[in-house]
């Protein structure tokens, strides 16, 4: 499966961004997405296999519990992927960033 097509899903989206702020077990993910996606537990278990199988998450017992981390290599492929339609956006957010520390100093000048 491509990358794009595992990240295409916004379940799995949804559950990579639950585990960018660190591990997590298997049913406190399952409560999260059951709720903002309303699936059911066996659903949420199938995405969290994809993910697995794919390389962009592991896994890791904890006496009955299953603790998901994000493997950043799947994501670092993506990332070597982008790289070569940085040249789209990152000159506009370079501007995005002057424009902003622009807006700081003026706000600083006038300051009492």
């Amino acid at each position: 499966m491509h990358a794009f097509d595992i990240l295409g899903d916004p379940v799995r989206r949804r559950i990579l961004e639950l585990l960018a702020d660190g591990e997590l077990a298997a049913g406190a993910i399952a409560d999260t997405i059951q709720a903002e996606f309303a699936i059911t537990q066996p659903a949420v278990s199938q995405h969290l296999k994809v993910l697995r199988d794919n390389g962009f998450t592991s896994v890791r017992p904890d006496g009955q519990r299953r603790l998901y981390a994000v493997n950043g290599d799947a994501l670092r492929d993506v990332d070597e992927w982008l790289a070569g339609f940085r040249r789209f956006w990152a000159p506009r957010l370079d501007a995005l960033g002057t424009e902003i520390a622009r807006g700081k100093r003026q706000r600083r000048k006038k300051a009492p």
